[in-house]
């Protein structure tokens, strides 16, 4: 009977409209929620009527869709560990609460944005109780070739603050101009010296001995000169000597013309450097190339160390840690130096849409997402992640307000269909007296 069919659909109508409203005030209760994907709901017609058969009101079904791949705008921060994805990609993260419980693995989560600091054990944690999960990267600050398709080589972050860290010196620069009239005859012969520091493998300041002895001929210039290196954490021992041999022409004159080694490693004369052995390992050095004026030189009378540099540090403290474009975690250290101590990728999924919907602004991967790859920040679909920023709701209060009086209006008619019905099966019954 239609007139029943009529009840029916005013009553589908009711509540597929009070599922609206459920997802629309859901919306606005997170209007001001970092990080919130807004719920939209489509309304289905119902058709229940067989073919050639009459005519039975089927009614409206509702059903509602996470919008996962709809973000908010983006604002700043002042603090460094605040993170939001720019662009497509989620940031893994896992709940503090499974760190401390030894059931294997922790059950990766995925979000946009967070707010995450350091507590109590140096792990990165938002307010709301999720670590911020990455890749940990080796003592020299790369990154070792991990599984994209699986999650199992992502870890907590974890940042000690109370680090200290030390880079050993593996090369240096001599810049140095050597008195060319100390070559002539008559000369006394005296050698030039000078202590170059180096930091050895525990961050311990050590000295490379460094002396440079003129060749005095019976008669002329020999523009010639031996330079002989010794270790100070091996007692003075001569770790290399060489021959230098400088250029006296008119177009390259003071510059290194040839040089022979006597001890060492031998010289490069493609990059201009030796290689000598420490206590701690192998250095290198940049003496300078044959005809060119970037290393040692010998011009006029005046001894000038013009410029010596070298890499490597003493042991220092961790002051802070940033998170750049490309998901890189770098350590700053009150010494000057940066380590780069982990890598966070981000997530890409076919259907980010079809993923189940957990509390915290988090959503977990499903059969109907599809199967999730891991990316480097800024690579294939992903976006970049955006250091001292968030992420805020997708919600457009005006546009939910808007709907709400749609709604309001359709549950009212939709009511007064039911009364209407009520009303008419009221006549009906009233035919008999």
């Amino acid at each position: 009977m239609t007139i029943s069919s009529s009840l029916n659909a005013g009553v589908a109508g009711l509540q597929s409209n009070a599922t609206r409203l459920a997802s629309i005030s859901d919306n606005i209760a997170n209007s001001s929620t970092y990080g919130y994907k807004r719920v939209s709901t489509d309304f289905e017609s119902m058709v229940i009527s067989s073919s050639g058969g009459s005519y039975s009101a089927g009614g409206v079904r509702a059903t509602n869709t996470r919008l996962v791949d709809e973000g908010g705008s983006l604002v700043s921060t002042s603090n460094p560990t605040d993170l939001a994805v720019r662009g497509g990609g989620l940031l893994p993260v896992a709940r503090a609460s499974e760190l401390g419980v030894e059931n294997g693995e922790s059950q990766m989560l995925l979000t946009t944005t967070g707010s995450f600091r350091t507590d109590a054990d140096g792990y990165l944690v938002s307010q709301s109780g999720l670590v911020l999960m990455g890749w940990p990267a080796l003592g020299n600050g790369t990154i070792p070739t991990y599984p994209r398709d699986t999650s199992d080589g992502l870890e907590p972050i974890q940042v000690n603050t109370n680090q200290f860290s030390g880079e050993p010196t593996t090369s240096m620069t001599l810049g140095v101009n050597l008195p060319a009239t100390r070559t002539e005859a008559g000369e006394t012969g005296g050698s030039e010296s000078l202590s170059i520091e180096y930091f050895d493998n525990l961050g311990t300041s050590e000295s490379i001995g460094v002396a440079f002895t003129p060749t005095v001929p019976a008669s002329g210039s020999s523009n010639e000169w031996t330079m002989t290196l010794t270790d100070d954490a091996q007692g003075g021992a001569v770790i290399g000597e060489y021959v230098l041999t400088f250029d006296d022409g008119r177009s390259s004159g003071g510059t290194l013309s040839s040089i022979s080694t006597t001890s060492g490693g031998s010289y490069d004369p493609a990059s201009g450097a030796v290689i000598v052995n420490v206590d701690g390992g192998p250095i290198e050095i940049n003496i300078g190339r044959i005809g060119q004026s970037d290393g040692l030189t010998q011009l006029s009378d005046s001894f000038a160390p013009v410029s010596i540099s070298k890499d490597g540090s003493s042991v220092g403290n961790m002051t802070s840690v940033e998170v750049d474009a490309n998901g890189l975690v770098h350590a700053f250290f009150d010494t000057g130096i940066t380590r780069t101590i982990y890598q966070i990728p981000l997530v890409d999924l076919p259907n980010p849409n079809g993923m189940v919907a957990l509390d915290q602004q988090t959503f977990m991967p499903s059969p109907d997402s599809g199967s999730y790859f891991l990316w480097d920040a800024g690579d294939g679909p992903t976006g970049d992640i955006v250091a001292y920023a968030r992420e805020e709701s997708a919600t457009d209060v005006a546009g939910e307000l808007t709907d709400m009086i749609q709604t309001q209006r359709a549950y009212s008619s939709n009511a007064k269909v039911i009364q209407t019905v009520d009303e008419m099966l009221q006549e009906t019954t009233n035919i008999k007296r």
